[in-house]
């Protein structure tokens, strides 16, 4: 079962599962998948086209978004379609705070934080439980890498390394909340050299964090910090 209000407006071809809970004056557009155990709004809007400067009318009648399991999205926060790729994504236990812009074409992995006014550009990708500081801006096709943290108010202008903290003028520093978070300790020698020595990992995990990293810098063409 479901909790939704009456005010809730669903529109098109809107696929949700089961123990969510959906808040007055949020806005549902299809096509849209959400899946289980997710709270949404109030006045949360998802479905809306992409804000791209290019083609600001596109037909998005058939661009979808993907809703994972467990998420909080708050009130005011706006997810839109997709306008290059086949998907917007929001992965699983996820927690967007409110009014957190989440752009056409973003992929948002598992357990990302993502705080108030934070506003993303197209095409970005956040991975897997990284820290998004009060009121940063993340450009177009960044990404941020997996257990990572922005400071507040940074403007992220290059890709931002796993496991580091990204404050603007100052060197990367490790991401010590993350590693207490994930339950990271025994990796912390290892983390610690691939950050501030840029050191090639050698354990399994951090390996594998690192090459999916790796993988979608490159094809962000953008540079790193």
């Amino acid at each position: 079962m479901n909790s939704i209000d009456s005010t809730v407006v669903i529109r098109g071809d809107v696929e949700i599962g089961t123990g969510n809970e959906i808040l007055p004056y949020t806005v549902l557009i299809g096509p849209l998948t959400i899946g289980d155990n997710n709270y949404i709004g109030p006045h949360v809007t998802i479905g809306t086209p992409g804000q791209d400067t290019r083609n600001p009318r596109y037909d998005s009648s058939d661009c979808r978004i993907s809703i994972g399991h467990g998420n909080i999205i708050r009130e005011y926060t706006a997810i839109q379609k997709p306008c290059y790729r086949d998907i917007t994504k929001l992965g699983d236990n996820c927690y967007l705070m409110q009014s957190v812009h989440v752009p056409h074409d973003a992929i948002i992995e598992d357990e990302v934080v993502i705080t108030p006014m934070v506003v993303m550009g197209g095409i970005v990708r956040i991975m897997k439980g990284a820290n998004l500081g009060l009121s940063c801006s993340i450009h177009q096709y960044s990404v941020v890498g997996a257990y990572s943290m922005v400071a507040m108010g940074a403007a992220v202008t290059k890709n931002v390394r796993p496991f580091s903290v990204y404050v603007p003028g100052k060197p990367l520093r490790v991401n010590r909340y993350a590693i207490d978070k994930f339950g990271l300790e025994d990796h912390s020698d290892e983390i610690k050299a691939y950050v501030t020595e840029r050191a090639a990992p050698t354990g399994h995990l951090v390996a594998e964090v690192v090459s999916q990293f790796d993988e979608a810098h490159a094809a962000s063409r953008r540079d790193m910090y």
